[in-house]
């Protein structure tokens, strides 16, 4: 094919060395007609295949610079040898100059878009969120003093030191911790000794790390917790939570490490009940009140702690015993075949946590699960309600907090609503 002008980009870290020790040929691409349309609207994600020619067998972690049909620059992004997703675009448009003080300006970006979104009483917040960052496959959170790493593509594992460098001279912190999603877990263990957990710089720490959320104190694990050691997309539904609980009742389905019970118990109920299957997260929970012992409120909320099967707790008992029933289930569809029975799983919750909710009850109930459109969702739960003869009143519904920024449909897997039931 016919060799197009090149822009200059930095390919580091240096790719093996071709015959004679001279370096490779930059790794250059063309795509489907369809994929350029695609690119061209933004999309993040260029898929196997759509790659119609490259000019050599790459190795992850390069860049690959995208043409179009006419040989003009269409993009440039992470190559990944060993994911479906083959390309993880960074820029596309007109040709750039790829170098650290790119890379650099990137994250200052990043961080400067959540400059004025939180004051003191907040230290645990998203600095970086993958695709909608410019980040594609990566995520940073801050907890306090430490920060961690997320990485969900193995095309980081061989920039980790540079971007280690960037963190530290951008960002800084006391700790930084690396998170490794599980489908690079073993490639990051043997190719480049890295493991999930590790800590990367700073001390070293089996116990959580304590954080302020809108002036109230909670734990992240953020060694071995799920994500990177808290739930902090839910920061806004929380708040949400603390409006409606004066005076009432709450249970707290699905309660992982109470969050949600906190906010209510601040906000003036007059008991919470956190229920879960996991005696950890429980114990989380325990954890959390306790450290906000010094709030009157807090300590004046009676809470139980009740370990079991959400779906069977429900339906097991048909009394309205609250007045406010959060239902927050981690994700019912990991993969796309999955949507179709968690539409169904969604309603059926619906329906038994409606049975436990009293006349005049407030439900707030919401889903993590990508495949399963904003649309389908709110229509179980309106379904439900209906089917229950209650009449209704929407409060709310709610997508992504401003530090969770979702900006093409694959990323926007967070919705929330709140209604009023008779």
């Amino acid at each position: 094919m016919t060799k197009p002008k090149q822009p200059r980009v930095s390919i580091q870290p240096v790719p093996p060395a071709g015959p004679g020790g001279s370096a490779p040929a930059r790794l250059r691409m063309r795509i489907t007609a369809t994929a350029e349309t695609i690119v061209r609207g933004g999309h993040p994600w260029l898929f196997a295949d759509s790659v119609k020619e490259q000019n050599r067998a790459a190795e992850t972690g390069e860049l690959a610079i995208i043409y179009d049909r006419q040989d003009k620059f269409l993009a440039v992004g992470l190559y990944d040898a060993e994911s479906p997703i083959r390309v993880r675009l960074l820029h596309a448009g007109k040709p750039t100059t790829v170098d650290r003080a790119w890379w650099r300006a990137r994250l200052a970006d990043a961080v400067a878009r959540r400059a004025g979104l939180f004051d003191a009483g907040t230290t645990g917040y998203r600095l970086v969120n993958g695709e909608s960052d410019g980040w594609p496959g990566l995520v940073l959170d801050r907890y306090a003093d430490t920060l961690v790493l997320k990485l969900y593509s193995g095309v980081w594992l061989p920039r980790l030191n540079e971007l280690r460098e960037l963190l530290a001279e951008v960002v800084g912190s006391e700790r930084l911790v690396l998170r490794l999603s599980r489908n690079i877990q073993e490639r990051a263990r043997e190719r480049f000794h890295l493991t999930e957990g590790q800590v990367l710089s700073g001390s070293t720490t089996g116990e959580g790390v304590v954080f302020c959320e809108t002036g109230l104190r909670l734990e992240a694990d953020v060694l071995r917790g799920q994500k990177t050691g808290f739930f902090l997309d839910q920061r806004e539904n929380r708040r949400r939570v603390e409006g409606l609980a004066a005076g009432r009742a709450v249970l707290n389905a699905f309660s992982f490490s109470g969050g949600f019970s906190l906010y209510a118990a601040r906000g003036g109920a007059r008991q919470v009940t956190d229920l879960d299957i996991s005696a950890h997260a429980l114990a989380a929970g325990d954890r959390n009140f306790q450290l906000n012992a010094g709030n009157a409120a807090v300590a004046g909320c009676p809470r139980e702690a009740i370990q079991a099967d959400v779906f069977e707790w429900l339906a097991a008992g048909a009394t309205p015993a609250f007045d406010l029933v959060i239902l927050d289930p981690p994700s019912l569809a990991k993969r796309e075949t999955e949507r179709a029975g968690a539409v169904q799983a969604y309603e059926k919750l619906t329906a038994l946590g409606l049975r436990r909710l009293r006349p005049g009850g407030t439900l707030v109930s919401a889903s993590c699960s990508a495949h399963v459109s904003a649309e389908e969702f709110y229509g179980a739960v309106r379904r439900a309600v209906v089917r229950s003869g209650r009449a209704v009143t929407e409060l709310f519904t709610a997508g992504h907090a401003p530090d969770h920024p979702a900006t093409f449909p694959e990323a926007q897997y967070l919705k929330a609503i709140g209604l009023n039931c008779s």
